[in-house]
């Protein structure tokens, strides 16, 4: 008996494990895309049908060119996102020193 509950115990946490690592969710959402086909294979894995199951997961471990390049993409927009909102800072750094000397009595314009 205590054997059995070790293994129970084991299979719940590979369980989470897959949940928090987003491998059910992958798993379910290729499922639910074969369960949505109007032709289904004959065989899910057959290499020489559709490859559904390999096609709609995907490679673990290899980028293709689109992937590396979207993964390019999003490093630029962060650079650019952060010199932007330094450039931000700055200008309201600016802003805030021109209304002071606006309200002490300088001239606006």
């Amino acid at each position: 008996m205590a054997h059995y509950k070790v293994s129970l115990s084991a299979r719940e946490q590979f369980r989470r494990y897959l949940e928090k690592a987003g491998v059910v969710d992958s798993l379910t959402s290729v499922l639910v895309s074969l369960y949505e086909q109007p032709e289904k294979p004959n065989n899910a894995l057959d290499l020489d049908r559709k490859q559904f199951v390999k096609q709609h997961l995907g490679a673990v471990g290899q980028t293709s060119a689109d992937t590396e390049a979207l993964q390019q993409e999003v490093m630029d927009l962060r650079q650019r996102c952060a010199r932007l909102a330094e450039e931000n800072k700055n200008l309201k750094t600016r802003l805030k020193r021109y209304e002071a000397v606006s309200e002490d009595g300088g001239t606006a314009n």
